[in-house]
């Protein structure tokens, strides 16, 4: 009788465990799912947990979480087949985008990236419009250290009564280790910006994409004119009075080439140390080298290199070699390289004229010689 008390006994516990074990593989079985399906985003559990489960599943791969190998090229995947348009995007497209459409859209994070924290940009690319910006950007997301928000967030000139919280919330999810980045090129000459960025964090490390004042004009007003066709010409444009030759600088395409006039506004706030001047010249012309700069810049490894690029004779851009699993090579789209219209060159002479006194100012505040002289 004692021992058939003790088998039911030792039975009943052994069905009890079986039974506990079961249950718990339910739960975690459920809460695997409702992760990958996206629902732990509302819930608060802590980073912790997710890489202490995590590394009891899986032990070999070490305390830090790293996200999938494809992630390498995560720019080719993310962007859906509108997202030539991502890279295109203007201005007022990426605002009414972002107006119109929730904050995750911005996320180029893959389902399995739900890990991380939203954090705010330790980085941000702060000008300027066609100086480059886009393709720095997208070079940058190659790199799986980096996590960027695809559209222009224009928080910091135009959205800024949304508040910080509403901000961070458009930043992507970030692990250990890895940098949150975003770009708004009209940040440079926005005047309020340096003083708001710097509320948020005064560590913040600002990239600046400078071309030729000159060419960036032009191409400033090419782009504008692709939009409205009936706008006055160039020349008309640029000068106050075109008999005596006075320029306009009211006009955004040509203010916007004044640089050390803006940067003077920067460095009330930020230490010149804190800024990295990219050249959109070398960028298209050696991007590589240019890339080895940034990096070093944001304390990334070098993990984008030579060996990503290659030079597209008919755009005249470089462009991202095809990646694992793409069809086809990353490119500028159409808004990019367009040709120049004609313009007089006496016109180009009288404006590289006026920009030469700034832009041998520029070159004094930052200790490089752009060469657009």
């Amino acid at each position: 009788m004692g021992c058939w008390t003790t088998s039911f006994k030792f039975g009943h516990l052994k069905a009890h465990s079986k039974l506990s074990f079961f249950f718990t593989m339910i739960l975690i079985f459920t809460y695997l799912f409702y992760c990958l399906t996206g629902y732990c985003d509302s819930m608060p559990t802590p980073l912790y947990v997710h890489q202490r489960f995590r590394s009891k599943m899986f032990p070999k791969e070490g305390k830090k979480l790293q996200p999938e190998a494809h992630l390498n090229v995560s720019i080719f995947r993310e962007l859906p087949e509108s997202g030539q348009q991502d890279f295109n995007a203007t201005d007022g497209e990426d605002e009414r985008r972002q107006r119109g459409l929730g904050y995750e859209t911005f996320n180029n994070l893959s389902v399995s990236n739900n890990f991380g924290t939203k954090e705010f940009p330790q980085a941000i690319i702060i000008g300027v419009k066609k100086g480059g910006t886009r393709a720095l950007l997208e070079f940058l997301r190659v790199h799986p250290d980096v996590r960027a928000v695809g559209a222009e967030p224009h928080f910091f000139d135009r959205l800024y009564d949304k508040g910080l919280q509403w901000y961070r919330t458009l930043m992507p999810r970030t692990l250990e280790g890895q940098i949150t980045m975003e770009k708004t090129p009209s940040y440079f000459i926005t005047h309020e910006t340096p003083q708001r960025v710097f509320s948020m964090s005064r560590g913040t490390k600002l990239i600046v994409v400078v071309r030729d004042p000159v060419t960036r004009a032009v191409s400033d007003y090419t782009q504008t004119l692709t939009k409205n066709p009936g706008l006055p010409s160039f020349q008309n444009l640029v000068f106050k009075n075109s008999t005596t030759g006075l320029i306009d600088t009211s006009w955004s395409a040509v203010r916007i080439g004044i640089y050390a006039k803006h940067l003077e506004n920067w460095l009330r706030y930020f230490p010149l140390s804190q800024l990295l001047f990219v050249s959109g010249e070398k960028l298209v012309t050696d991007p590589a080298g240019e890339m080895g700069k940034v990096q070093d810049f944001l304390g990334l490894k070098r993990v984008v290199t030579n060996k990503h690029f290659y030079f597209n004779q008919t755009k005249g851009f470089p462009c991202l070699k095809k990646p694992e699993g793409s069809s086809r090579p990353r490119c500028l789209g159409k808004s990019k390289g367009r040709p120049h219209p004609n313009i007089p060159v006496e016109v180009l002479h009288r404006l590289r004229d006026f920009y030469r006194p700034f832009n041998l100012k520029f070159y004094q505040m930052t200790g490089q010689d752009f060469g657009w002289d």
